[in-house]
């Protein structure tokens, strides 16, 4: 079985996680720029990792068998210093450009506050002017089920192409407001988000159209075999191979590969 996690964070990881991860069938990756525990103080420190997540960790995960691939934005826990954000997005477009750059993201919201909507909105725009892919981060919590709202009436405004987005960490209360927008959903089996278990029960009650599924692991308590222990759980639910199979590789591939850098690479 071929696998690939459309949301992971392996600046985070080891290289062992990278060795297991081959080991285990995954095939690619994809890391978005997010919060690296302390909010960044420059334009270049966002810059210095964008550098970073499209040099020094496709090779790091090449060695182990991995294509890895990069979205980048200003993530919503850096949103609220818009002075700062608008100089690191007037920065970003040669960063975009790069040859395992398929897009933006994570952009979205984390508390709902103004400035994180007009960023998202600003962020969206781009990514629908340039035509590329773009992840939507949906905030924690007791803050989703009304963020998630937001984003789907910031998507209305926008109006990108909705085969380009993924409004991702959806869970059960909010995946409806999330699919009736057109959009890609995102199923994230991590600690406070889904449980394997939840996972694949709301793949098998609402079926695997426009579904995404991955592990967002990062330096906090996370599974990067998240998306393989749900595929033994769906095992285990007695779900046919074919919802399996793409679940985990035909619906990744399926949208990633709308940006023709991925099946360059992929291909590699």
């Amino acid at each position: 079985m071929r696998i690939v996690d459309p949301h992971i964070h392996m600046q985070s990881r080891t290289t062992d996680d990278y060795r297991v991860m081959a080991e285990a069938g995954i095939a690619a990756v994809c890391e978005p720029a997010f919060w690296p525990g302390v909010d960044r103080q420059f334009p270049e420190t966002h810059l210095d990792y964008f550098n970073l997540l499209t040099t020094f960790e496709p090779a790091r995960a090449a060695k182990r068998g991995i294509r890895h691939f990069a979205f980048l934005g200003v993530n919503p826990k850096e949103s609220e210093n818009v002075e700062l954000a608008e100089k690191v997005l007037a920065r970003i477009d040669p960063y975009l450009d790069r040859p395992t750059c398929l897009g933006m993201g994570e952009i979205g919201l984390n508390r709902n506050t103004d400035a994180e909507v007009a960023m998202l909105r600003r962020q969206l725009v781009m990514a629908a002017e340039r035509k590329v892919l773009c992840i939507i981060h949906t905030p924690h919590g007791a803050q989703k089920p009304r963020g998630t709202e937001i984003i789907a009436d910031v998507i209305r405004q926008v109006d990108p192409p909705r085969n380009l987005a993924v409004i991702d960490h959806c869970v059960r209360d909010t995946l409806d407001v999330a699919l009736a927008t057109g959009c890609w959903c995102g199923l994230t089996v991590y600690p406070g988000k889904l449980s394997p278990e939840e996972a694949a029960a709301l793949i098998r009650d609402r079926g695997p159209e426009r579904m995404l599924l991955n592990s967002s692991a990062d330096w906090e308590d996370s599974d990067p075999l998240a998306v393989l222990v749900t595929v033994g759980v769906m095992r285990e639910m007695a779900m046919p191979e074919s919802v399996i199979d793409r679940i985990v590789w035909h619906n990744p591939t399926e949208f990633l590969g709308q940006n023709p850098k991925f099946k360059r690479q992929l291909s590699a």
